[in-house]
């Protein structure tokens, strides 16, 4: 009866809760993380060739001058000279030259915009005239649209509006030091209004010499151009439709002086005999591959002792040129 009366005790302990332990491990993970990505985009550039390795180290020099523009350099930043692909690669002096260069076109090119925009009527010609800068220059290219064109259909005479625009350009191009090539362009439809004798060829290059005549007009030195070319339907800007008006163009390059040095300094040594020879061509000497002349005495090679001796090469090789013939 007394074991029934007692009470009945239940003991409850409260858990300690553990301390907060802050947010130093993120910080620690975050670092690990970035370590990672860091290494394998370093493993994915060393498995790239050059080409690939060299284009991300120029967009990173250079990423774009337009707003509109991605990089477009392809500029080493090692040694001058030409890569795998034929590429001229410059060097950090070129580099540099090269990038001041471009960001006055980009200026140019700015100043050029605005006084366009001032025209009269341009509003609906905005489309039609297209600034890119590029490794060559300043590209500038009159496109003809649907219903719209510079030139008079057929023709080399260029439209009012058209010559305001050229006008333009010539002032402002003329205040540059930079040299001008004039390009023209057409479509495919074959020109027939005066026979065989005047194909797209010539008016392509009619084209370019009548916008080349107002740039001279307008501002334009003598001395900067430096060629006229017409391309005529050989060089598409719609290669799937070559019917297509945009094919028709105009395009005014303005050359980069520091590109132009470039090329003109990597082409003499590429070209020179002994960077031929060095590339494994098989260039030699003339005189060191002449034949032998008919009815000479071949000279005899060295031979080593054997028992059987070996041909006279020079008369051998004589047989098998008589052969061949």
């Amino acid at each position: 009866m007394r074991a029934k009366e007692q009470p009945i005790i239940i003991v409850r302990r409260k858990k300690a809760g553990h301390g907060h332990h802050g947010g130093a491990w993120k910080v620690a993970y975050a670092d690990f993380v970035t370590a990672m990505m860091a290494f394998f985009l370093v493993m994915w550039l060393a498995s790239q060739d050059s080409r690939i390795r060299d284009a991300v180290a120029g967009y990173f020099q250079e990423p774009g001058l337009l707003p509109y523009q991605t990089s477009n350099s392809v500029i080493a930043a090692g040694n001058g000279g030409i890569d795998s692909a034929g590429m001229p690669v410059l060097n950090r002096k070129f580099n540099g030259q090269l990038e001041a260069e471009q960001k006055a076109l980009v200026k140019a090119a700015s100043r050029i915009h605005e006084h366009l925009s001032s025209l009269e009527g341009f509003a609906s010609l905005r489309n039609q005239v297209e600034f890119s800068v590029t490794l060559e220059g300043l590209r500038i290219e009159l496109v003809d649209r649907n219903g719209s064109s510079f030139f008079d259909s057929g023709s080399s005479k260029l439209a009012p509006d058209a010559e305001k625009i050229l006008a333009i350009i010539g002032a402002e191009v003329g205040q540059l030091d930079n040299d001008v090539v004039v390009e023209g362009h057409t479509d495919a439809l074959k020109y027939s209004a005066k026979g065989e004798q005047y194909t797209n060829w010539e008016l392509s290059s009619d084209r370019a010499n009548a916008a080349r005549r107002i740039l001279l007009a307008s501002g334009l030195r003598q001395n900067q151009i430096s060629a006229v070319r017409g391309f005529a339907d050989t060089d598409l800007r719609v290669p799937d439709n070559p019917m297509d008006p945009r094919n028709r163009r105009v395009s005014i390059v303005v050359r980069s002086q520091t590109a132009v040095a470039a090329e003109r300094s990597t082409r003499a040594r590429q070209t020179s005999p002994e960077a031929i020879a060095a590339a494994g061509s098989g260039y030699v000497p003339r005189s060191a591959n002449r034949p032998p002349k008919v009815g000479a005495t071949p000279a005899a090679v060295p031979t080593a002792p054997t028992s059987a001796p070996r041909p006279n090469v020079a008369t051998e090789s004589l047989d098998h040129s008589e052969q061949s013939r």
